[in-house]
Order: C-alpha cells, then structure tokens, then sequence
C-alpha cells in the first residue's frame, strides 16, 4: 500500500510559451497529502539526432506547428490514468513506466515534453511534501552529497543559436581551478574581457554570448 503522504492524486497538463515565445508544456502534480509540484519543460535551438523526442502538433495554423497540445493530451489522459495513486516517490519505477508507457527508443509516442514535464513535476512535489528543495531530492536519488558547482559560462556561441559561420555551437569558459564561487566568476570575467580584446584587436565582431 502506497503510504498517503507520496502517492499521486492528480496530473494535470497545459501548454504554455516560453521564454522564446514556443510553445511547451507545463504540468501540475499533487500528492494525496496536498503537495504541489509544477514544472515545464525547455526546448533547444537545435537537437541532436539521438536526442528524446519533442513532439509538436504540427499544426501551420497554430503557432507554425509547434503547438504540444498532442503531448499535453497525452499526460491529462493515458499518462494520468497510468500514474494516478502510484507512488510517488519511486522516481525510477516512475521514470520507467513513462518509458515503458511510450514503448519507442526516443519517446516519440508520448513525447519527452511529456514525460519530463511529468516527471520533474512529481519530484518537485515530492520534495515539498519532504521540505526539501529540488537539488536536495535529486541529491538523495543518486545518493550523493549535494556540493555548489562550479559555472560553466558561454563565451562565444556558434551553429543554430548564431548568424555568424562558426560550426561550434558553443565556446564555454570552465575554471576548473578556481577554490571558490567567487574566484570561479572572476576568472570567467577575465577571460570574457580578454576575448573582447582580441577580437576588438583582430577586426572581429566583439559582442560576445
């Protein structure tokens, strides 16, 4: 019996834009105890082949078809009847039946807009019904103790997100040696403005990402 406190009540699932004005998808869960959880879900300027499948409706009229009102029916109904007054707080037999749900290698059935929505929402929740928040719920998934990272900061963007000729898509500095957060971001700051100073010098354009 799934103890009342971490078992699913209800999944609900909207579309919403984002900060790029798309569509994607948002999801609500709540526990048998009241906790909330909401997430949505992010979509990339450009994917990679082997990446899970972000399903859009394809629809010309409606948002040029980019539209995830498929995805969004498909979480307020097979994925919901599926998931209703399961527990919770098993994010990797969660994680599995979504997988197991879809039945395709990439989730092109149900769509990874759909499932990772789902499932951020119920570990959200899940960890407020804990009081923690969602890096610390995480951290005790994978049985880790949960440190600060390290900034990995883009310098120079290429491909998809740029209209220059770079194929790289991006240029990120990383200071790996850095003894503290506060170190780490003086040492990006110097390498952003000394790539300023060399293109500046170079002829190149100096706006930087």
């Amino acid at each position: 019996m799934v103890a009342r406190t971490a078992a699913i009540r209800t999944l609900h699932a909207r579309q919403i834009l984002d900060s790029r004005g798309r569509p994607t998808v948002e999801v609500d869960a709540i526990l048998d105890d009241g906790s909330f959880g909401r997430a949505s879900v992010p979509s990339g300027a450009s994917t990679g082949a082997a990446e899970a499948h972000e399903l859009r409706d394809g629809d010309p009229a409606r948002y040029a078809g980019l539209g995830v009102q498929k995805a969004v029916a498909n979480v307020n109904g097979e994925i919901a009847r599926a998931l209703t007054r399961t527990d919770g707080a098993a994010q990797r037999r969660l994680d599995g039946r979504l997988r197991e749900l879809d039945g395709t290698p990439q989730l092109e059935r149900l769509g990874a807009n759909a499932t990772l929505a789902v499932s951020l929402a119920v570990c959200r929740a899940v960890a407020a019904s804990r009081g923690q928040a969602l890096y610390e719920r995480i951290a005790d998934l994978v049985e880790v103790r949960p440190t600060l990272p390290l900034p990995m900061t883009n310098i120079l963007s290429g491909g998809l997100h740029a209209d220059g000729r770079m194929d790289v898509q991006d240029f990120l500095a990383v200071p790996m040696r850095a003894a503290s957060l506060e170190e780490a971001i003086h040492l990006i700051a110097r390498v952003r403005s000394a790539a300023t100073e060399i293109s500046r010098e170079r002829g190149l354009p100096t706006l930087l990402a």
